[in-house]
């Protein structure tokens, strides 16, 4: 269940038709293991807040060494490529749905297509 905050958030999104990020508490999360990522973290989350892509192509507009894997999967660099998010876009609802967040080392553990 969501707390009342987050349900309220993810309700205003879907009526004003905003890219959404599913689950913001997910970086949170992860910012708070590792707080050197926090700055990079929430930089990331403003710049998908605001834009609106519609293929693989208008996201490597805005970040050029994101790499394009299949079934619409993305992976960003965080910190200079200290950490790695994989996220899957459904670009016809502009929703994002967080894969994984993790170190380099965890991420050459993971299959980023499949998880």
């Amino acid at each position: 269940m969501f707390p009342y905050w987050e349900f309220s958030y993810i309700f205003a999104l879907t009526i004003f038709e905003m890219e959404r990020v599913f689950s913001k508490s997910t970086l949170r999360e992860f910012w708070e293991k590792h707080p050197d990522s926090e700055q990079y973290l929430k930089t990331w989350f403003e710049t998908v807040m605001n834009s609106v892509w519609n293929n693989p192509n208008e996201v490597k507009q805005t970040y050029l060494n994101a790499s394009i894997l299949k079934d619409s999967r993305i992976v960003f660099n965080i910190k200079g490529n200290s950490y790695r998010l994989v996220v899957k876009i459904n670009f016809e609802k502009q929703w994002i749905f967080i894969k994984f967040i993790g170190t380099h080392t965890e991420y050459d553990k993971i299959n980023a297509n499949t998880i």
